[in-house]
């Protein structure tokens, strides 16, 4: 394990070796600031602080950080669909498509969810970057996260890969006897049979690790061993973090011509 931690640290840039209740606890506090973000200035900082933590992490040159980003954020094209034409506007409307209206204040309002989601995605994914599930759950539980909560967690953490895989082996064993997907009710019936019996593998698995847990003294507590030390540098990143997120809760309550007078002040 101290192995796969020190790799995961290496991946994770300057923040690698940072307390994980640390970088938790940034990460509640800049998610509910930017979740509040009144308009699209402090939202648009917390995004620019939320990609400071990202090339902080050294999460800016992997690709796999980029596939996780869009794939989160690709769900804000049902945003883009529905919001600016089901929002009405007083003015004239930014656009007509297919003859439908759509509002200044429908796009402006899709802007805004936009720019927080991928700044609230993109710190997240920044944050916990290089951490073990096991390492990020302790700290949780640490942090006083309900102890329910964290071992259901880190079963399904454990398990999904497992239930992906007896899919996987369904979805051959289809192949194998000659089935292809298309719109038919027999192939709804046959998906259906595959949900069940995918269900069905589930049930039974489960009633066999919770027979394995019991054999080796499972009194429905997990028994984490993994010790935290809060070192200088990490006092620093969480005083960094916490400033980062002073300032945007600053620029959050202000308002644009506070802002505007604040950067002709230093200017």
């Amino acid at each position: 394990m101290h192995g796969e931690q020190a790799e995961g640290q290496n991946k994770a840039g300057l923040t690698g070796g940072a307390d994980p209740r640390l970088k938790l606890a940034v990460l509640a506090l800049w998610s509910v600031e930017l979740a509040l973000s009144p308009s699209l200035r402090p939202a648009l900082l917390g995004l620019a602080g939320s990609l400071a933590f990202a090339w902080a992490a050294g999460a800016l040159g992997d690709p796999s950080f980029y596939r996780r980003l869009a794939a989160v954020n690709g769900f804000l094209l049902f945003v883009w669909l529905l919001v600016p034409f089901s929002v009405p506007g007083a003015g004239a409307p930014a656009a007509m498509i297919l003859g439908l209206e759509a509002s200044r204040e429908g796009v402006g309002l899709s802007a805004l969810i936009s720019v927080k989601a991928a700044g609230i995605t993109m710190g997240a994914l920044a944050l916990t970057r290089g951490a073990p599930a096991l390492r990020l759950l302790a700290a949780a539980r640490a942090l006083g996260a309900p102890e329910k909560a964290v071992a259901l967690t880190l079963m399904t953490v454990r398990y999904i890969a497992v239930m992906g895989h007896e899919y996987s082996r369904l979805r051959n064993a289809m192949r194998v006897r000659g089935f292809s997907a298309r719109i038919s009710l027999h192939c709804l019936k046959s998906f259906a049979n595959l949900a069940g019996m995918l269900l069905v593998r589930g049930i039974e698995r489960a009633e066999r690790v919770r027979a394995a847990m019991l054999c080796r003294g499972w009194q429905g507590r997990f028994w984490i061993r993994t010790g935290f030390r809060c070192r200088g540098r990490d006092l620093a990143f969480a005083a960094l973090a916490f400033a980062l997120s002073a300032v945007q809760a600053a620029a959050a309550l202000a308002g644009p011509e506070a802002l505007a007078g604040a950067a002709e002040a230093l200017t």
